[in-house]
């Protein structure tokens, strides 16, 4: 009876790896074969942070060709969502004119709601916009306070 207690033991003491788990350790493993196979159904369920995940692997071309504008679709699911790292990324495409015409305010715009959740690589880049005057009036003393917030959480840029 005691050994049946011990295994029960270890068996609900036990975390089992879900689709999400699963899919992440593949993609820190490289394998982005399984890790696009298993984020796929999740994003197109509806769940923003594989939708996020699916857009940055098209974004970089991890196990897909690389494809901007199905990057931006993915993110743009996600930022709808309220996914702050999506909405970051998102805010990055417009800066960067990726899958999407070049828009600074809209840029700033996608920034500035990352920032609201505090977004350690949006507050670098919408502190960039300020000190750079795209999208936003140029305010160096609101650049170096988006900086500050963004080396305060270890964004070293």
């Amino acid at each position: 009876m005691k050994q049946f207690i011990c295994a029960l033991l270890v068996f609900a003491s036990t975390a089992w790896a879900g689709p999400k788990e699963d899919a992440f350790s593949a993609y820190q493993r490289k394998d982005y074969a399984t890790a696009l196979r298993l984020y796929r159904p999740m994003a197109t369920q509806g769940d923003a942070t594989a939708q996020n995940n699916l857009g940055g692997m098209y974004s970089r071309g991890e196990g897909v060709t690389q494809n901007s504008v199905e990057a931006v679709k993915w993110f743009r699911l996600a930022a709808a969502q309220g996914h702050a790292s999506a909405q970051s990324n998102l805010g990055a495409m417009y800066e960067n004119g990726r899958g999407v015409t070049r828009d600074d305010v809209e840029a700033v715009k996608w920034y500035r709601l990352a920032t609201a959740q505090g977004d350690p690589i949006a507050q670098s880049n919408f502190g960039a916009m300020y000190h750079q005057g795209r999208g936003v009036t140029r305010d160096s003393a609101e650049a170096m306070k988006w900086f500050r917030l963004a080396a305060a959480k270890g964004n070293a840029l």
